[in-house]
């Protein structure tokens, strides 16, 4: 696709994806409301400075170089895990697209290999990292800024993991790693065991509910300078990784989660409804 285009509103009347039933014209809630477009214009060419990730990363050939330059955060809420803070507000950054949207309910497209040295295609990665780092987040995938293209960033700190409980990032087996861009790809999985814990999207704010996720996964793709890439997580970072590739796939959380545990942030203290699986390993 060379012109990128998302309604930001799909309401006269709703577009629905897939196999979705469509709304009727006799439903007693329809109005018809305008349809407003939005254009992505990317401009500049990125800055990189390297790093190094915390995670296991096998590059097939030669790496030159994985990070941004620095965008600071300060006191994070630390995204989709925890729900603390304030959120940053730019008017200069693609708004984050929530749920409903069909961007976030379809498969996203491969990036072909002759796009990826692209200005076009380099704007969007450095908008990605920024709008993950200011929400704050650990990771984004491009359906979210109204991007159908498969693309993926990821990084926690040290910083975000001191704000959640220590007892709690040590059951999530959860460490910290540097920026990874990982464009087209391909998550399989390494053994059978698997965890539950709560996750929440930066595209369903507010909410959290339990996933099975695998404990270990393989991903390969290319970073982002086409160059293929081998990634190798466990714990949390393996959760971020399938959280993120879901995204690609059209799949929400919500859409995988045990749905009687779904509630408030405000609310996520609170034990689990009987007949609830324990949280952990299993």
């Amino acid at each position: 696709m060379e012109g990128i285009q998302r309604l930001s509103h799909h309401l006269s009347p709703p577009q629905l994806t897939g196999k979705c039933p469509t709304l009727g014209r006799t439903a007693v809630f329809y109005t018809p409301i305008p349809v407003i477009k939005s254009q992505y214009e990317p401009i500049a060419k990125p800055e990189f400075s390297p790093s190094k990730s915390a995670i296991k990363v096998n590059f097939i050939t030669k790496n030159r170089g994985l990070g941004l330059n620095s965008f600071s955060t300060g006191p994070a809420r630390a995204g989709w895990f925890l729900g603390l803070g304030e959120k940053k507000k730019s008017t200069e950054l693609p708004e984050i697209v929530k749920a409903g949207d069909p961007v976030l309910h379809e498969p996203a497209r491969e990036v072909r290999p002759d796009e990826i040295g692209s200005d076009r295609i380099q704007k969007i990665i450095d908008d990605m990292v920024k709008v993950m780092r200011a929400a704050p987040g650990v990771g984004l995938a491009a359906p979210q800024i109204g991007i159908p293209l498969k693309i993926i960033v990821l990084e926690d700190t040290e910083e975000y993991i001191g704000y959640a409980p220590k007892e709690e990032t040590k059951a999530q087996d959860r460490q910290p790693f540097d920026l990874l861009v990982i464009i087209n790809p391909n998550l399989q999985k390494k053994g059978n065991k698997s965890a539950l814990f709560f996750e929440g999207c930066l595209s369903v704010d507010g909410f959290r509910g339990m996933v099975e996720r695998f404990l270990e996964v393989e991903v390969t793709g290319l970073d982002r300078y086409g160059e293929p890439i081998k990634v190798v997580a466990s714990g949390w970072q393996a959760r971020i990784l399938q959280h993120e590739c879901d995204h690609l796939a059209g799949t929400l959380y919500v859409d995988k989660m045990i749905k009687k545990t779904f509630r408030t942030v405000e609310n996520l203290q609170l034990p689990l409804a009987n007949g609830c699986p324990k949280l952990g390993v299993r």
